[in-house]
């Protein structure tokens, strides 16, 4: 069994900062993802949609910006080539250049001071969970059948729809319902509250509404998704019931109705920890259970890039011995 004095599941953002850290005090260092190391940001969320963002403001002001180039240019800065997945070399090199063991696989929590990847097995010092969060997808009646894009998709397609409806009006239906009205997509944005990003200050967001509506997108607000009718619309358009409102209709749907955490499969039962409505709850230094830590989207309490990458610093810190709090 391989021993390490700090294992990591998840590589994103909060988990290359704890592993970077560690490796600066010359701790030993294993550093876990199924999936791209990375994590969302620089390929499904944060980058690619700045890109999106920046060429349709260009294209609006009548700039040389078709969707072909912006669509080159948001795979450039994710590094992705054809339709494949992003290259992410970067960030597994430079952890192996810092000196983690990097494993790609589903990492379980084993018990106390245990991580099980596959046949593997590794003793960890403490362990810290960066797991990041998904798209979450509402049970709908029909929507499946719909096949609903969610922030990967909607940030990574080389076709525009013909129509888009967009199912939440937090930071990710904003912006992609503005990139996708600015290049002519005709764009539904539903939101429950009365104003979009309805988190921030009202002055603020009602400039933001009109703005949206300016650039074409419709806005639906007071208003919740009940049903989705698949291809039952105007030229196989799907129609989305919205409870008691005139329904509304979009080639393509995109979820944007918030993030869940996915702690399926983790295995925290094993250390004594039972999460609460789809969340676990820290204390004060982002420990869950005895040398077992959390950091970025599943410490909350805000799900932001910065954040998770001070929480990825901090559980480090504190799974080293120092005596800190964060703040």
């Amino acid at each position: 069994m391989d021993r390490f004095d700090l294992v990591i599941i998840g590589a994103g953002t909060a988990g290359e900062a704890a592993a970077h850290y560690a490796r600066s005090r010359d701790a030993s260092v294993a550093i876990i993802d199924r999936a791209l190391f990375g994590g969302s940001c620089p390929f499904w969320a944060c980058m690619p949609s700045k890109a999106l963002l920046h060429a349709a403001s260009v294209h609006h002001g009548g700039g040389d910006y078709p969707w072909k180039k912006a669509s080159d240019f948001r795979d450039y800065m994710i590094n992705r080539h054809g339709d494949g997945p992003p290259d992410d070399a970067g960030h597994v090199n430079s952890l192996e250049d810092a000196g983690a063991t990097v494993i790609r696989g589903s990492a379980t929590l084993a018990g106390p001071g245990r991580v099980q990847v596959a046949e593997r097995e590794l003793e960890a010092g403490a362990i810290v969970v960066a797991v990041g969060s998904v798209s979450r997808v509402p049970d709908l009646p029909g929507l499946a059948e719909a096949h609903p894009w969610t922030n990967v998709e909607g940030t990574s397609t080389r076709e525009l729809p013909r129509s888009l409806a967009i199912l939440g009006a937090g930071p990710t239906g904003v912006e992609l319902s503005q990139v996708y009205a600015r290049y002519g997509v005709p764009v539904t944005l539903v939101h429950p509250r009365d104003r979009v990003h309805d988190k921030e200050h009202r002055r603020s967001t009602d400039l933001l509404g009109k703005a949206l509506e300016r650039d074409g997108v419709t806005l639906r607000l007071g208003a919740r998704a009940s049903r989705v009718r698949a291809g039952e619309g105007a030229e196989g358009a799907h129609v989305i019931e919205l409870g008691n409102a005139d329904p509304i209709e979009g080639h393509q749907i995109l979820l944007a109705i918030g993030r869940d955490i996915p702690l399926g499969g983790l295995g925290l039962e094993t250390v004594g920890v039972t999460p609460s409505d789809g969340r676990v709850v820290p204390d004060d230094r982002l420990r869950i259970a005895e040398n077992v830590y959390v950091a970025g989207d599943i410490a909350g309490p805000e799900l932001h890039t910065h954040l998770g990458h001070y929480t990825g610093e901090a559980t480090a810190r504190i799974a080293l011995g120092d005596d800190y709090r964060p703040a």
